[in-house]
Parts: C-alpha cells; sequence; structure tokens
C-alpha cells in the first residue's frame, strides 16, 4: 500500500533550482548578508584558522541538528540534547582517565545517549506523553547526573590517545569535520533512501495512512529519539577532542541552537515537511554568526538574543516570499 507523506523536498533536483525553490531560501540570503558584514568589521574573521575554527564549532552543532531534524518531521521535539552531549562527554572523560582506550570509552558514551533516547521514545511513543515534557525531564536528569559524576568541577587529564585523535588534521581540517560530513552522508542516504525515512516523514505528514499500512507509528517515534541519542553519545568524542576535558555545562542550551538551525533550514513542525541541506544551512549560519559576535566582542547572552531574532526574521522573510508567489 502506498504511502502518502509530507513534503520531503528536493530529493533529486538541482541544488541551486531546489534551494530557490525551497524553504531555505531565507537562510541562504542571511548567510550570504552575514559573511561579508562581518568581513568588514574584524579582519580577522576571514583568516584561515578563524575560517577552520568555524567548520570545527560547526560539525558538533550539525550531529546534534541532524536527528533533530527526523524528530521535527515527526512533529517532535527535543530538549536534552545539549544536557545530553555534556553528560556523555562526563561519561567518555571518566573513562578515559580510568583507562579504557578512546573506542571503548565511546561506546559507554553512545550507551548512555542511546539509554536516554529510547527513554525519551518510549515516554514519547508508547506512554504518549508530550515531547516537550519529556525531554525537558531528560535535560534535567542529564545536566543532574554530570554534575554529580564530577561534583562541578572538569575532568581532565584524558591522556595521549585523545590528544592524538583531536591533532589529526586532513588537507588542512580537524577530522571531526569529515565525521561530521560523513554523519550528514548517512542521514541523507537514511532519510532519502530508506524505507525508515519514508517512515519518519509519513509520521509527521500522514500518520493515519501510516497505521492503515500496519506500520508501528510509535516504533518509528521512538527509533527517531534513541537515534538522536545515541548521535549525542558520538558527539562528546567530538567535543572532547576540541576540549581535551570533560565538562559537566559546556554543551548546555545546545538545543536551542540545534532547533534553531533546523527551523533556520526550512524544516516544520507541521505535516513532515523539512530538507536536510537546509539543516547544513541553519547550522553554518548560526556558526557564523556566534563567531563573528565573538570576534567583535559581543556578549553571550545578546548572541542568544540575535539567534532568536535571526530565526524570526528568516521565517518572516519566507512568509512574505510565499505571500508574493502564492
Amino acid at each position: 500500500m502506498a504511502i502518502d507523506v509530507g513534503k520531503l523536498d528536493h530529493r533529486g533536483q538541482g541544488a541551486l533550482s531546489a534551494l530557490l525553490r525551497s524553504r531555505s531560501l531565507g537562510v541562504s540570503v542571511v548567510l550570504l548578508v552575514l559573511i561579508p558584514v562581518f568581513a568588514l568589521l574584524t579582519d580577522r574573521f576571514l583568516l584561515p584558522q578563524n575560517l577552520v575554527n568555524i567548520a570545527g564549532q560547526s560539525s558538533i552543532l550539525l550531529l546534534i541538528a541532524l536527528p533533530m531534524t527526523l524528530i521535527i518531521l515527526t512533529e517532535g521535539i527535543d530538549l536534552s540534547p545539549g544536557s545530553l552531549l555534556s553528560l556523555c562527554g562526563v561519561v567518555l572523560a571518566l573513562a578515559l582517565v580510568s583507562g579504557y582506550s578512546v573506542p571503548v570509552a565511546t561506546l559507554f558514551a553512545v550507551i548512555v545517549g542511546l539509554l536516554f533516547g529510547i527513554l525519551n521514545g518510549f515516554c514519547v511513543a508508547a506512554l504518549a506523553m508530550p515531547p516537550f515534557v519529556v525531554t525537558l525531564g531528560s535535560l534535567g536528569m542529564a545536566q543532574g547526573l554530570a554534575l554529580a559524576l564530577t561534583d562541578g568541577n572538569a575532568v581532565s587529564g584524558l591522556g595521549p590517545e585523545i590528544e592524538a585523535f583531536a591533532a589529526i588534521h586532513v588537507f588542512g581540517l580537524p577530522l571531526l569535520v569529515f565525521i561530521a560530513i560523513g554523519a550528514y552522508g548517512i542521514f541523507h542516504w537514511l532519510l532519502y533512501h530508506t524505507v525508515f525515512g519514508r517512515y519518519v516523514v509519513a509520521v509527521g505528514g500522514n500518520p493515519e495512512a501510516l497505521r492503515l499500512s500496519g506500520v508501528g507509528v510509535r516504533l518509528v517515534k521512538c527509533a527517531v529519539y534513541a537515534l538522536s541519542g545515541a548521535t549525542a553519545g558520538f558527539a562528546a568524542l567530538c567535543m572532547i577532542a576540541r576540549t581535551n576535558a570533560g565538562h559537566p555545562t559546556i554543551a548546555l542550551g545546545m538545543e536551542f541552537d540545534a532547533i534553531a538551525a533546523v527551523v533556520l533550514g526550512g524544516t516544520s513542525f507541521e505535516r513532515g515537511n523539512g530538507w536536510l541541506f537546509g539543516t547544513v544551512l541553519g547550522v553554518l549560519a548560526i556558526g557564523v554568526l556566534r563567531n563573528g559576535m565573538n570576534l567583535v566582542g559581543i556578549d553571550t547572552s545578546l548572541q542568544l538574543v540575535a539567534i532568536g531574532v535571526l530565526v524570526i526574521a528568516v521565517l518572516l522573510v519566507e512568509r512574505l516570499a510565499g505571500e508574493r508567489s502564492a
């Protein structure tokens, strides 16, 4: 039985034509404006080492935003990835300090993230609890556990293995940039070229058709939250590699950037409408905005204000463009 899904945009079209017709036009314009503005405000913005820094920072955010896109496509939300990333980073750091290898320590972090993701998915899908409430609870649990495990202190002295991993560069770029690119490739394949991806879109676009076809909507919902948790656990490896320590609060608030990136990229909270590459553009926009504001000395709290204004401005531009084209 054919399943009528939502509007998962632009799988086969050319990139330019897809962009012009997509809901990511607003964020593309924002990127084209931000880059020259920050280049004029500070001569450090376009330095190669700063561009590499933007790529590194954006890579970790992309790892969180990719599964967030799938969750939002199912008309869900996940508020826990930031705190969960901090907790997984602490677990990974403690494992390294205890003498475990990087692969084993990463496995511990992924397992912790996966368990939180399964808990979120089970409460949302099987118990029909509101995603906002469930993941807000997970946010609190993850944050509390990270602080309890470390007494609020950073875990350092992680050993030479993680330092060697962090020092790996390919074509002048840190390895984690290529890890993020690889993760995008995996999520692209998963969303656009598998039955699971069609089910994800159908859950947001036409869940009743999915039920009538005999597919377990609850199982699909649980799977996307579990995937988000496991990805946060893996992202902890990239975070630890950048900081060389496990900080219990380092990723607090990153869920805000991830959700903003997905929305900026054109993915809607309704009816499974979205575009995975739009999330990449949203991540780059936030990465450029935060980096540029850091360089010109704007306070972190005001950066949050700027990101909020940016989200509203992009949505407003896209709405006006939609009304003109209607």
